[in-house]
């Protein structure tokens, strides 16, 4: 989007520029506060929410700004913004309703607390973007249909792999070829690991283990690839996606794939680990006229019929901002549910789980999560994995074993689960269209 830089310059010129509130402190919002304070003229971070202000400080500090104050009412925020005084504040909610505030940011991941801001920045008239993937791959969908009405953009963001994947998606459809494969690039993918084995890679990037482990045990990836799919309308060749290890080049994944087989699907989401060039996105698309499948060979992207085309790195928090920036300025978001969803992430057994067992964290000892096609995830009554933390285990469940909503007794009370109600009330499953258990085992191999 490079009209963003110019459009950013504009309000820099004239004194106005967007004012955007975060939630959320953590290693990705710290870098966040430093990118918008010290290198994105036209914007500025008004005020971080945060439930210890000390990590709130520590990130406007991080950014070069040590003094600091603190805000706990409405007027005292409304005050600090006016004259341009950057706060910390223990309430979130006071962000959702300022009407000094143009755009919030969500940098927490977390998705019970993820949905009480969002539809607190929704019922308030905010746009929302978010890095919160665990909420939008379990309610998305429902969510867009509320901002929808609000007539508010809730979207993902860019730098993230699925922004990445979705505005190279965009562009491949932009000059005419069909994507056929959204692709992930990962550097690792072990189901076992846990925040002991991630204890330490976390401590040397000033990380959270729980945060890392999702990376690594995959739970992070379907929670990606998933909200791709519902933005563009792929699905999954089966649970888990194909993936695999390929240590060469993502261009050499155009030889792997049932081209038929792809589009009779609709297109899929995918993950590939150790290519390169990594730790990127691809999409891999098809042209129909024999006519510019002849420039594209000149233009050495093969004979087709898959043509690969790739970003070789995401930039995460350094492209926050441009995502601020285009809901803002362009009313152009970066990434939203397309409809009815596709694609669900599903909970499995990391371990041997015994009855009375309460669920852990995303990322924690006892789970992971795996990407299943929404109506076979319905019809199975599979647990989604957004749901799964504190519930408690009603009998025991093997490893590797997907979790249904007859294992376990959901915490009372969540909005997150009241959501999830609306949105499969709101998105039913014919079905016929829940029959497809076996096609989810087609291999998308060349024919």
């Amino acid at each position: 989007m490079i009209i963003i830089d110019t459009l950013l310059k504009r309000r820099a010129a004239e004194g106005r520029p967007v004012r955007v509130g975060m939630i959320g402190a953590g290693f990705m919002a710290r870098g966040i506060a430093n990118q918008i304070t010290n290198s994105v003229p036209g914007m500025v971070l008004v005020a971080i929410a945060n439930r210890t202000l000390s990590k709130a400080r520590e990130a406007y500090a991080e950014a070069g700004l040590a003094e600091v104050g603190a805000v706990s009412t409405p007027g005292e925020l409304e005050d600090a913004i006016r004259a341009g005084r950057p706060v910390v504040t223990e309430d979130a909610f006071l962000l959702c309703r300022s009407e000094a505030i143009d755009c919030l940011v969500d940098a927490t991941g977390h998705p019970e607390f993820g949905a009480h801001v969002t539809m607190a920045a929704i019922e308030n008239g905010k746009h929302m973007v978010t890095m919160n993937a665990e909420l939008d791959g379990t309610v998305g969908p429902i969510l867009k249909r509320y901002a929808d009405r609000a007539g508010v953009i809730l979207t993902a963001t860019d730098g993230d792999q699925p922004g990445v994947e979705m505005n190279l998606y965009r562009f491949v459809r932009s000059i005419g070829l069909t994507p056929l494969v959204c692709g992930n690039i990962k550097g690792l993918q072990d189901r076992t690991r846990n925040p002991t084995t991630q204890a330490g890679f976390a401590a040397k990037w000033g990380q959270n283990p729980y945060m890392v482990t999702s990376f690594a045990d995959g739970t992070k990836i379907s929670f990606e690839q998933a909200i791709v799919a519902n933005a563009t309308g792929m699905t999954v060749e089966r649970r888990g996606m194909r993936g695999g290890d390929h240590p060469g080049h993502v261009d050499e994944l155009t030889k792997t794939y049932d081209v038929e087989a792809l589009r009779a699907l609709g297109g899929v989401v995918d993950y590939v680990v150790g290519a390169k060039p990594g730790p990127g996105v691809y999409v891999l698309a098809t042209h129909d006229d024999p006519k510019q499948r002849h420039y594209l060979n000149l233009y050495k992207l093969g004979e087709g019929p898959l043509y690969s085309f790739y970003t070789p790195y995401h930039l995460c928090h350094f492209e926050v901002p441009l995502s601020v920036a285009r809901v803002v300025l362009a009313g152009d978001p970066v990434m939203q549910p397309a409809g009815a969803p596709k694609v669900d992430v599903v909970t499995l057994a990391k371990t041997d789980l015994k009855a009375g067992d309460t669920i852990d964290a995303l990322g924690g000892y006892m789970t992971y999560g795996e990407c299943e096609r929404y109506e076979i995830s319905r019809a199975e009554r599979l647990l989604p994995i957004g749901l799964a933390e504190g519930c408690r285990l009603k009998r025991d469940v093997p490893r590797d074993v997907a979790l249904t909503y007859d294992d376990v007794e959901l915490p009372e009370g969540r909005l997150i689960d009241r959501l999830r109600a609306e949105q499969d009330a709101a998105f039913p499953v014919a079905a016929a269209d829940a029959s497809g258990s076996s096609a989810r085992d087609r291999t998308l191999l060349p024919a």
